[in-house]
């Protein structure tokens, strides 16, 4: 059965079970509880699940041995250093002001792979205040994902958004860098969000606070408006999507300089993962970082691949190892998760 596990607005947890229809058109989701995913590329799926449990969290079971195989990448470690310097020469040249370059990770699976598994997995090895895991496979979606950053809350008409931007193993190893990338990507979340909210509610509620979570800590920034009367939610996904931190400044450049530096399509990695609750007016999307998802066979069922995503937000002051370890060291907890190496906290 179609099943998929969210974070909710409240730190607890959303379960939801079945299918009552699956659409690519947001326009569709009028009514009901809605899984919804959104590829980098801007591919829309939703699926209306109506059977929805709200609770605290629990401590999901896990039955996780681990991927077996070798992981390959999108690009390796000099295609990667050397995608760093292509987007520094742009910056130099004045097109572009910041480009997230990402690289994806890729391993063979055969069809017993559990995403609810490797997803219990992430919830006790890992925990991320936006965490989901879809498991919806007559949709072709099987996701899980330990995402600690808000592309879009939603609570009747105000949304807020938390871009993340600087990452290190301790707050003292952060870099001036950093902060400069999170002012840049702040101030392009809120010229999104003013083409949607009413004039003047648009706000920095918190600036650069920092976060900790497993293995490294990020500079978070919320940024909040109030919609203006009759945006509809293709609107505010027109203005705001892609999230402006796995993207860069000025969007339609970054845009143009990922598609020009990255060999593969992200897929839902860096998109939005989550759910839209049109009967509550209500949503929770998580840019999709942080993530696995399989991608199968055309006929579905079979084997295929378990595709992870890790990147960095270049800017003029990167320096391209320290962007390629950055990659790492994102990677390194999850990846030794999925791989079996590392067992999952317990707790008590």
């Amino acid at each position: 059965m179609a099943w998929a596990r969210f974070s909710s607005l409240d730190g607890g947890i959303i379960e939801a079970s079945g299918i009552d229809a699956v659409t690519s058109d947001i326009d569709d989701v009028t009514s009901g509880f809605w899984a919804v995913v959104i590829t980098f590329e801007g591919a829309f799926t939703a699926v209306r699940m109506p059977s929805v449990a709200r609770h605290p969290s629990p401590t999901p079971a896990v039955g996780w041995t681990g991927v077996e195989g070798e992981w390959t990448g999108s690009l390796d470690d000099t295609a990667y250093v050397e995608g760093v310097e292509e987007v520094r020469e742009r910056i130099a040249r004045g097109t572009v002001y910041q480009v997230n370059v990402c690289r994806v990770l890729s391993c063979s699976v055969g069809p017993e792979m559990s995403i609810r598994a490797l997803g219990g997995v992430l919830a006790q090895g890992n925990p991320a205040p936006y965490a989901a895991t879809i498991d919806i496979p007559e949709a072709a979606l099987e996701i899980a994902c330990a995402s600690p950053e808000a592309y879009l809350e939603r609570r009747g008409r105000t949304v807020r958004s938390s871009p993340i931007k600087g990452t290190a193993p301790t707050v003292e190893e952060m870099l001036p860098k950093d902060y400069a990338e999170n002012v840049m990507i702040v101030d392009l979340v809120r010229n999104d969000l003013q083409h949607v909210c009413r004039p003047g509610t648009v706000r920095v509620d918190d600036l650069c606070r920092v976060e900790q979570h497993p293995g490294l800590v990020h500079l978070v920034s919320d940024v909040s408006g109030e919609l203006r009367d009759g945006a509809s939610w293709r609107e505010l996904l027109d203005a705001s999507f892609p999230p402006g931190s796995v993207s860069g400044t000025p969007k339609h450049t970054a845009l143009q300089a990922i598609a020009d530096l990255e060999p593969v399509p992200r897929g839902p990695y860096c998109g939005a993962i989550g759910w839209i609750d049109a009967d509550r007016d209500e949503a929770l999307l998580a840019v999709g970082i942080r993530t696995f998802w399989v991608e199968r066979g055309a006929a579905g069922g079979g084997g295929g691949k378990l595709r992870f995503g890790t990147g960095a937000g270049i800017t003029w002051g990167s320096d391209a190892m320290g962007e390629l370890h950055e990659t790492e060291l994102k990677a390194k907890r999850l990846m030794a998760l999925a791989s079996g190496r590392v067992r999952p906290a317990t707790r008590g």
